[in-house]
């Protein structure tokens, strides 16, 4: 089945469902997606499942050739089985590890709020349509959409050029050619929480969704840079200070461990972002913030609890970022 958008609609959760109405036991083998409230199964059926106290995971392998080896299915492969007069309890939100799940305890103990309330989505850049002339661009040119689209600077060179003009602000995103800044007239666009401060910008889309990979290149954006849908932002930091030292925590392998337990695809949008503790990034932070990104890793372990055998986990599995 194909939707309107080219993308082949999954059907295994009818099959799982359907096996669940006929059997006491059901073991099915299928994509692992849902199990992090990913990829395109419906969100309610996904959030049905990881409640179901009689539903459990068996096996769970993120790198999907290891079981089928010719093919690659993002998110991985998981193993399912389904007994409706046993109970597992409930699997609430998946580990792949169980080193995960101690770890993820902890940080949760602290009840500290979440980065996701200092992250702004992919598409909370937009045109603002309040103004006739920007509304009838974007009917005429995008259909509608106000969102600042990934292939933005393609469709509409005229608007979004290279040289940098008076009451213009600039737009990181990318173009065929790879990843550049481009300027557009300010007045095309609603206001944003942090067009005017320093932020960390993001790539959404980054990797296989493995365990301790690397993000592709985030950096610092200024004042007066807004993104494109490739990114999104962190912050809306009053100093550029702040935003290196949200930089280099995003560069953590603590804190990619936290984003690891969510993110089971290519894609890292800002729910996926949820188990990651929000930090003081200001001098008044109990971290060092000038400190190194490793001897940041170090200063979170401590902070957090970790053992030593957590700690291991998270250097073996964990890539180092500078």
């Amino acid at each position: 089945m194909v939707e309107g958008n080219g993308r082949a609609k999954p059907v295994y959760h009818l099959f799982i469902d359907l096996a669940s109405q006929l059997a006491q036991r059901v073991s099915l083998i299928t994509p692992a997606r849902y199990l992090f409230n990913a990829g395109f199964t419906p969100t309610e059926w996904n959030n049905k499942v990881l409640q179901d106290e009689h539903f459990k995971v068996v096996t769970y392998k993120a790198d999907s050739t290891e079981i089928f080896p010719t093919v690659d299915i993002k998110g991985g492969v998981a193993v399912m089985y389904r007994d409706s007069k046993q109970s597992f309890g409930k699997i609430g939100t998946f580990k792949a590890y169980p080193e995960l799940d101690t770890i993820a305890c902890k940080v949760e103990a602290r009840q500290e709020s979440s980065l996701t309330e200092i992250i702004y989505a992919e598409s909370s850049y937009r045109f603002d349509t309040s103004k006739s002339e920007v509304e009838r661009l974007v009917a005429q040119r995008l259909g509608g959409d106000k969102k600042i689209i990934s292939n933005i600077f393609d469709k509409l060179p005229d608007l979004f050029t290279e040289e940098q003009r008076l009451g213009a602000i600039g737009f990181y995103g990318r173009t065929k050619a790879g990843r550049c800044l481009r300027y557009a007239d300010r007045a095309l666009f609603e206001g944003h929480p942090n067009l005017d401060k320093h932020k960390v910008i993001v790539p959404e889309s980054n990797g296989s969704g493995a365990i301790g990979e690397v993000l592709s290149t985030p950096l610092i954006g200024e004042p007066l840079i807004g993104v494109t849908q490739t990114f999104l932002t962190i912050g809306a930091f009053d100093t550029r200070a702040e935003a290196e030292a949200c930089l280099k925590y995003v560069k953590t392998k603590f804190a990619r461990t936290m984003l690891g337990i969510l993110k089971a695809t290519q894609h890292n949008p800002k729910d996926t972002w949820q188990l990651v503790p929000l930090q003081d990034f200001t001098e008044r932070s109990d971290i060092d913030w000038t400190q190194s990104v490793a001897d940041i890793d170090r200063q979170l372990y401590r902070k957090y609890g970790l053992e030593e055998s957590e700690i291991a986990f998270i250097e073996e599995k964990v890539r180092a970022m500078e």
